[in-house]
This record gives structure tokens, sequence and C-alpha cells, in this order.
């Protein structure tokens, strides 16, 4: 399993979400890499198996993927893992962002598009047929299939890096509205004090000329 969390705080529910959905997972039958501090003390914290910690610059860039993919394709050609996944937060929009398990490896299957003049009823038929590799279409799937995979962990990282970024916007602009809520209401206070203050001390002031005319 592979966490791509964030390095600092601020960001409301973010990094909880992610960690509570890693909870769901035996600790005794999977394994850890992380991308982020707070992952890497969720960890350490509750005590689980860490293979690998990846830093993760503020604007991640492509070339900081293809360790983390290379290193994902490493465990799982050597069946050391059986599975590699990837728990990301997706962005939505700005106000949602969701947690996500993706699974990196195995690759999943996929449909190849059709080409023009295509049948519709495709059952039976190579998908191959018409398309000619050179040198080989093992070569050509050994050379792409590393790229795909670094471009999947790149993608996710920007999603997480967006959510990141949406969720610490909304956290802040919710903690000023509450500061400022604060002050209206303490400023209130105040004012209702010190005009408490004010009519006490005129009540003073014309009781005692009160009893000094009397």
């Amino acid at each position: 399993m592979l966490i791509i969390s964030t390095d600092k705080g601020l960001c409301g529910a973010l990094n909880t979400n992610l960690f509570r959905e890693a909870t769901n997972f035996d600790p005794a039958k999977t394994s850890f890499m992380v991308t982020g501090k707070k992952a890497r003390q969720f960890i350490a914290r509750t005590k689980r198996e860490l293979l690998a910690d990846f830093e993760l610059k503020d604007s991640p860039s492509f070339v900081e993927a293809k360790p983390i993919s290379k290193f994902c394709m490493e465990k799982f050609l050597r069946r050391e893992v059986d599975k590699v996944s990837v728990l990301y937060t997706h962005f939505i929009n700005t106000i949602n962002q969701r947690t996500v398990v993706q699974t990196l490896l195995p690759i999943s299957s996929f449909d190849l598009p059709k080409g023009e003049g295509a049948q519709a009823d495709t059952k039976g038929v190579d998908p191959m047929i018409g398309y000619i590799f050179e040198p080989s279409a093992e070569v050509v799937l050994d050379s792409v299939l590393p790229y795909y995979l670094s471009y999947q962990v790149f993608q996710m990282i920007l999603d997480a890096r967006a959510s990141e970024h949406s969720a610490r916007m909304v956290a802040m602009k919710n903690a000023t509205d509450n500061a400022n809520q604060f002050i209206k209401d303490l400023t209130l206070e105040y004012n209702k004090m010190r005009q408490a203050s004010i009519t006490t001390e005129l009540l003073e002031i014309a009781t005692a000329q009160m009893a000094l005319a009397g």
C-alpha cells in the first residue's frame, strides 16, 4: 500500500480520512510505502511495516514519481507482494475531496480504441490485428509499461496535491470566518461591559450629587 499524504497540517480532515481508510487493511498482511511526513508519522505511531519513504517537493515533477513506480514494480515482479494499491485523496472540486484506494499492480485490462470501419461485434477477434510492433510486441510493452505506471503515480500525486491545497484553502477560510465572528462577539461583549461600567459611574455621580444637595 502506497499512502500519499501531506507534509503539513491545517488541511481539515484530509489526512484523518486517509489514515482511517488505512486502518481497514490488516497490518499483518499489508506493508506500506509513504510520501509525506504525516503518513510517516502515522505508520510509526501505529507500528506498521514501512518499506520505503519517498520525499516530494511542494511542486512535484514527473522525475520524482519514477523512483516510486520503479520500487513498486520491482517489489511486484520479484513476487515480494501480490498486489500494489495506492491510497490517496481524489480531487472532485474545491469543496469535495474523496479518499480513494486504487490498484496500481497488477494492471487491469482495458479496451483498445476501435479504428475506422471496425465492426461493432468484435468478440473472438484478436485486438492486436492491424497493429505492427517493431522490434516486437513484448519489447515495446516492456518499454511502455514503466512509463505508464510512472504517469499513473504522477497523476495520483497531482490529484492529492490539488486536494491538499483545496482542503487547506477551505479550512483556512473557515478558520478566518470563525475568528471574525469571535472578534465580533468579543467586541459586542466588551461594549456591553463598557456601557454598563459607564452607566454605573453616572449613577454613582448622580447619587453623590443628590446626597450633597440633600
